[in-house]
């Protein structure tokens, strides 16, 4: 407000700097005073206000005030309000924005004493089999704390493991609890008690078994299942500063991988009224990369009508696949949403939240052609196509999953085809008459979709075997000898040539062929 500010006059021939150099030299009064008369900016009808250099805040910037005219009432106030500020002795200080004396706006970098970071020496993290017959996975690596002063006290540095599962949809919107659950798997305390650390690289060993019920990492348009892996390591201050905590986070991606037959799986389905009969045959387990092949045969699509001399037709006009995926979860309520049920002297009993459930498309075509028709008899009429079908190239698709706090993901092949009716006459069958009579012949194959399983063995069948299981040693040899045998391997032994001859491996060659040779010519003499 007007009364309520000092105005500055800035000349137009000189910098705020110069300025404020001048204000600082003059040791006249504190009270404000109106500019003389006279000056070269100002006239007889404006009036401009001074501060003096005691009031003066060298830590901030004047901003630009424009005069005040004579005739204005807010002039006249202004000069009332400063005469009422005169007598009762106020002083107003002003602050210069933007100006800082000796001062920066960036912070002071803070020297970081140590560092973490980390190894995994385990393989990616994938369970074999079902919830029910998996074993689990391994994880192992190490934790490196880089100490980079001199010396540095540790005071205490653990590790843990969590599973978070964040509800896209909660129970109650707006509430922490609800939106978001963290379970911890494993907790490692690397340090039992303060340690005074060289500078260098300390490692810290950890391994866990993730147990096989856990469920895969997931991004759904409902719930997310992410894996945080934190390390902290808190130095113990000197007394003079505190140094903050050393902290490492990273997310593990958990995988899935689920056993795949090695048939094609083989469906048939029947449409009544008709006598279409569709036979399918498609893999049951796909992976998200990747396209497969489903072979697919119609028959019963020609019917032979003896009244009137006529052939019924069922033809394929178009056809369309999609992979669907459907995800079924439980958001849980927290403590202060969970809606109590029961008798209030009973205990109280608490729902377990909201099932929320989400179908989408994660890939689908549709073909106008593509497959071979033969009506050529009546009786044999049939329809053969094989198309391909993987997911889209830019699905964000989550595998299949089924985990104990209720979240279900589940896949599905639908196939579904168009067919018109069409008669004529058995002897001319390409005089073809529509009947308009259409009808949509709709097919659901479970799928299930898993990640590939590289090698596929689980960890405990990669483990060494133990000395229970070591198998006993090969047979030994027999102290009976054929003769024959051994003259026939005798004779195979050449002679050594250089330092080995006239060995004694070489003497007992040569006496072996002798001999050998003896009982041959005595053998022929007896005969």
């Amino acid at each position: 407000m007007p009364h309520r500010v000092a105005n500055f006059f800035r000349s137009s021939t000189h910098s705020l700097e110069h300025q404020v150099s001048n204000l600082t030299k003059k040791s006249s009064g504190s009270r404000r005073r109106a500019s003389p008369p006279g000056s070269g900016r100002t006239t007889g009808s404006e009036l401009v206000a001074y501060v003096s250099e005691e009031e003066l805040d060298d830590s901030h910037a004047p901003p630009y005030v424009p005069r005040l005219k004579m005739g204005d009432s807010r002039t006249s106030s202004f000069i009332s309000d400063s005469h009422k500020e005169k007598d009762h002795g106020h002083h107003h200080r002003l602050s210069f924005p933007g100006m800082h004396f000796g001062r920066s706006n960036k912070e002071s970098h803070v020297h970081a004493p140590a560092s973490l970071d980390w190894k995994l020496e385990s393989p990616p993290i994938v369970m074999y089999g079902s919830v029910e017959n998996s074993t689990g996975a391994l994880l192992s690596g190490q934790l490196f704390l880089n100490i980079k002063d001199e010396a540095l006290e540790i005071e205490s540095f653990t590790a843990t493991l969590n599973i978070r599962v964040a509800q896209k949809k909660p129970f109650a919107n707006h509430c922490a609890e609800c939106t978001s659950q963290c379970t911890e798997i494993k907790k490692w305390s690397l340090l039992e008690h303060p340690l005074v650390m060289m500078k260098g690289q300390h490692s810290f060993p950890f391994s866990v078994l993730m147990e096989g019920h856990l469920p895969a990492s997931m991004e759904t348009p409902l719930v997310s299942i992410t894996y945080e892996f934190k390390a902290e390591a808190i130095p113990r201050s000197n007394g003079i500063t505190t140094i903050p905590p050393i902290k490492l986070e990273k997310a593990l991606d958990v995988k899935r991988s689920l056993p795949a037959s090695e048939t094609p799986h083989h469906s048939v389905r029947v449409f009544p009224p008709t006598n279409i009969k569709a036979s399918a045959h498609y893999p049951h387990v796909i992976h998200p990369i990747g396209s497969y092949t489903l072979a697919l045969r119609l028959d019963g699509i020609a019917k032979l009508n003896p009244r009137v001399n006529t052939i019924e037709y069922w033809k394929l006009k178009k056809l369309t696949w999609r992979l669907e995926e459907t995800i079924k979860t439980v958001a849980p309520a927290c403590g202060r949403h969970s809606p109590k049920l029961g008798d209030s002297t009973e205990e109280p009993q608490h729902k377990k939240g909201i099932v929320r459930c989400d179908t989408r498309v994660i890939g689908e075509k549709t073909l106008f052609s593509g497959w071979k028709s033969d009506y050529t008899n009546a009786n044999d009429a049939k329809v053969e196509l094989e198309l391909e079908y993987s997911l889209g190239k830019h699905a964000r698709s989550a595998c299949d999953t089924k985990s104990q706090d209720g979240t279900e993901v589940s896949h599905q092949l639908m196939v579904e085809m168009v067919v018109s009716q069409e008669w004529a006459p058995v002897n001319k069958p390409s005089l073809v008459t529509h009947t308009g009579v259409g009808r949509i012949l709709r097919m659901h194959f479970g799928t299930i979709l898993t990640e590939r399983g590289g090698i596929g063995i689980s960890w405990d069948n990669e483990a060494p075997p133990i000395y229970q299981d070591v198998p006993p040693s090969p047979p030994a040899y027999s102290h009976e000898t054929n003769l024959h045998s051994d003259a026939s391997i005798a004779e195979m032994i050449e002679p050594l040539d250089g330092a080995l001859a006239g060995s004694p491996v070489q003497r007992l060659a040569e006496e072996e062929r002798g001999s050998f040779r003896g009982h041959r010519r005595a053998s022929s003499e007896g005969r």
